[in-house]
């Protein structure tokens, strides 16, 4: 298998652990806070995963507002990327899960990105992280569809095996 960095933003923690359950469905990842990353330390993976939860109204946290012009300098030649969002469905159910939206638009045509999800299942009003009908990546709400996330997690990790193996 590929060697796979993990990179998440979280301003609560949600989307940290989101990252390690991620990783442990891999079966193994190096695990990036984006507080303070060294973009260098990303050369070397064939396959990055970019999480974040979703701050205000469908804006991306804080920590990826500061990396993200950085990593979008990055060569992705033979790179794939996938992405995870978090959302509160509920209070913020016009901009569920928008955040990776943001991660999505920096590297779109720059990088493979794979991993889109269905909205099937998902109870929200609009995401701007819908695209042609999906979800550009995985997106939760650990605020009221915690109960789903295991599972969400494993049926997309399955999916992402297929295309990094």
């Amino acid at each position: 298998m590929s060697k796979i960095a993990i990179v998440y933003g979280s301003s609560t923690g949600a989307a940290e652990a989101v990252a390690e359950k991620v990783k442990d469905a891999l079966g193994g990842a190096k695990v990036f806070n984006a507080d303070g990353l060294d973009v260098n330390d990303l050369k070397p993976f064939d396959f990055l995963v970019f999480g974040t939860s979703t701050t205000g109204v469908g804006d991306l946290q804080d920590d990826w507002e500061i990396l993200l012009p950085k990593i979008e300098k990055l060569d992705f030649s033979g790179k794939k990327v996938a992405l995870f969002g978090l959302g509160d469905s509920a209070s913020f159910s016009t901009s569920f899960a928008s955040g990776m939206y943001h991660i999505y638009k920096a590297l779109k045509g720059k990088a493979e990105i794979i991993g889109s999800v269905s909205t099937d299942g998902y109870t929200y009003d609009e995401s701007d992280s819908v695209v042609d009908g999906r979800f550009v990546g995985l997106a939760l709400d650990e605020d009221n569809e915690y109960d789903q996330t295991d599972a969400r997690i494993e049926a997309w990790v399955e999916d992402l095996k297929k295309k990094i193996a």
